[in-house]
């Protein structure tokens, strides 16, 4: 499990311009590293509209904004349009990177149990630190949420 102070697990993952992104290469910039569940489902929506509405604070701040999923790029692609989401999308289809930072996690829906993605945020800082760990976040505070986290 990621803890705040350790160094943040690397990782390449195909992005929605189907470009390869490391996180070692934003070193020198914080970056909000968030994981949701699915493209285009109401929670992930509004989670994402959240951070496109905000986008300019997050800029001025110097930040980069990743968000990840286990869907594929095409699914990013679709999502990224439909809502004019300005960040980058990355695609975890085998959850690589979500156990990595252990958000892969049994979940109960309807009283069964499945594998998925735990909603949460990474702020890693210009040295490739965890700087803030939030977990179970609520998609409609979450951009607000991690401003507040986020260094000015």
């Amino acid at each position: 499990m990621t803890q705040e102070g350790q160094p943040g697990p690397d990782f390449e993952l195909t992005s929605d311009s189907g470009e390869q992104v490391k996180l070692s290469d934003f070193r020198g910039k914080p970056v909000v590293l968030y994981f949701y569940p699915k493209d285009d489902t109401p929670g992930c929506t509004a989670q994402a509209c959240g951070i496109r509405d905000s986008y300019e604070t997050f800029g001025e701040r110097g930040a980069v904004v990743l968000g990840v999923s286990p869907d594929d790029e095409t699914s990013h692609v679709k999502f990224k349009e439909k809502y004019g989401l300005p960040f980058t999308l990355l695609a975890d289809p085998k959850h690589e990177v979500a156990e990595k930072y252990g958000t892969w996690v049994e979940k109960k829906m309807y009283g069964k149990d499945y594998w998925g993605v735990e909603r949460s945020t990474f702020i890693v800082d210009r040295d490739g630190k965890i700087a803030k760990v939030m977990r179970k976040v609520k998609p409609d505070t979450h951009a607000a949420d991690v401003l507040a986290a986020l260094p000015a």
